[in-house]
């Protein structure tokens, strides 16, 4: 088993052992510019952390938060994630995520390349609104009295 009794472990350890970050680097340049977070604090990579943290890393467009149930240095398998932590991010942040994917109309994939003339009249009919209308409605000879 890949539990270690320890009082402290390093946050880009413990980061990467809970397979939050691909790798141990990738945590701590997530530290050092500002996006892992301890009681609202910016921490660097060497910060120790205990059991019952709550550690929350922003990732666009939401902060997630987790809270620390055991600590490791050893990377675990995904299975033993949910002895090391709970996920206690608010339902307000989970619900911006939600919106988020709705709202990627008009944006492109990277590498597709400048809209189609047929793409990019269907844009402009969708963001354009209705010019006339009159068309829009019957009017009959009382209501134009």
């Amino acid at each position: 088993m890949a539990k270690t009794v320890k009082e402290e472990v390093r946050i880009d350890k413990w980061l990467w052992a809970v397979r939050l970050f691909k790798t141990r680097s990738l945590a701590a340049d997530a530290c050092k510019k500002g996006k892992v977070f301890i009681a609202g604090n910016s921490v660097k990579a060497s910060r120790c952390i205990k059991k019952g943290d709550i550690i929350q890393i922003k990732r666009s467009p939401i902060t997630y938060s987790f809270k620390v149930l055991d600590l490791t240095e050893n990377r675990i398998g995904a299975k033993l994630v949910p002895e090391f932590m709970e996920n206690v991010t608010t339902p307000d942040q989970l619900e911006l995520l939600e919106m988020s994917k709705y709202t990627t109309f008009g944006r492109r994939d990277r590498g597709t390349g400048r809209p189609t003339k047929k793409e990019r009249r269907d844009i402009e009919q969708f963001m354009d609104p209705i010019d006339d209308y009159e068309d829009l409605f019957i009017f009959t000879d009382d209501d134009e009295e």
